[in-house]
């Protein structure tokens, strides 16, 4: 089978989930002996496209046109669904990211696809083309079967390792056919925190609930997830009561996520939550109510307040990270 993907990238350069996605393609390929091509949109440095083939792209389209600078969920579709009747592509993927989500259902009826959304494992190809994916809002996984000639995955970031070899890919110019009509919706501002790591995309995250009793408190949490290197998120109360930037909300009706470590303090775990970040790989929940439903998802609990176990947990951080300098 073939392979296209859909390589985001942001401020000229691939994003971490572009790397997954490039080796969840190249997996694929080779289950299938097809090849992968990746196709990139507007406005990349040339280093960052070669970097492409050191992760599984055989070879890269780059397509840079003063229309696709900004991210339009129709026009980028198009462009990706000539590039993969140009490729005569059998499997695009991309991330089940924000635009990854957008495009996809276009690309559907653009290519008379069928979809897998939110893919956390590669297909078994032996009999077919049978997919791992989330389901519910994430609070379980199916196993489907796409059975169109072109297929569509979206693949959940952190779901799968990035893969480099020494192998090289050819960058070439695309130059698709660019129709007004597709740009019936604009961009006109993108305005983003650049000095925060991207929540989607990040390996662990530290999220603060209504048991930090008010946004004057959040300190503790930026602090230790600026020693672990995380971003930071919150449950649904803590954003409608303003405590915290919506951005930052995680769950049913804010984002999913899929980090390695997902540490919850102070939050009980609705479900409504749980459907947000029940892919982590790893859950540690500090909640001083023992009964708390969090702690049956949870890989690890503490029970005990949190205005005394996370500072303790930010000065053994310390130590450890001063022991291993």
């Amino acid at each position: 089978m073939n392979v296209l993907a859909y390589i985001e990238t942001a401020d000229g350069k691939l994003k971490k989930s572009a790397l997954e996605i490039i080796s969840y393609s190249a997996a694929i390929a080779s289950q299938t002996g097809g090849q992968v091509t990746a196709i990139a949109l507007g406005d990349v440095q040339a280093d960052e496209l070669a970097k492409a083939g050191r992760y599984g792209a055989a070879k890269v389209l780059h397509a840079n046109n003063d229309k696709l600078k900004q991210f339009v969920s129709q026009a980028y579709a198009s462009v990706v669904a000539e590039a993969a009747k140009t490729t005569q592509a059998d499997v695009v993927i991309l991330s089940n990211s924000f635009s990854g989500k957008a495009m996809a259902p276009r690309l559907a009826i653009k290519l008379q696809a069928g979809i897998a959304d939110g893919a956390v494992a590669l297909p078994d190809t032996a009999g077919g083309f049978k997919i791992k994916k989330t389901a519910f809002s994430g609070k379980a996984f199916a196993d489907v079967e796409l059975t169109s000639k072109v297929k569509i995955v979206t693949l959940v970031p952190n779901s799968f390792k990035v893969a480099e070899n020494a192998a090289t890919g050819a960058v070439e110019v695309f130059n698709p056919q660019i129709s007004d009509s597709d740009f019936a919706v604009t961009v006109k501002e993108v305005v983003k925190a650049s000095d925060k790591i991207s929540l989607p995309e990040a390996e662990i995250v530290v999220s603060g609930g209504r048991g930090l009793k008010g946004p004057e408190n959040w300190g503790m949490v930026e602090e230790l997830a600026g020693l672990l290197g995380a971003a930071t998120a919150c449950s649904k109360p803590v954003s409608d009561a303003n405590w915290r930037p919506h951005s930052e909300h995680v769950g049913q009706t804010g984002l999913a996520i899929s980090p390695n470590l997902y540490i919850a303090i102070g939050i009980s775990g609705a479900i409504q939550h749980l459907a947000g970040v029940s892919s982590s790989k790893t859950i540690v929940v500090i909640n001083k109510d023992p009964e708390a439903p969090f702690f049956k998802a949870a890989d690890y609990g503490i029970v005990g307040d949190a205005f005394e176990v996370v500072p303790k947990l930010i000065e053994e951080v310390k130590k450890f990270k001063a022991a291993n300098s």
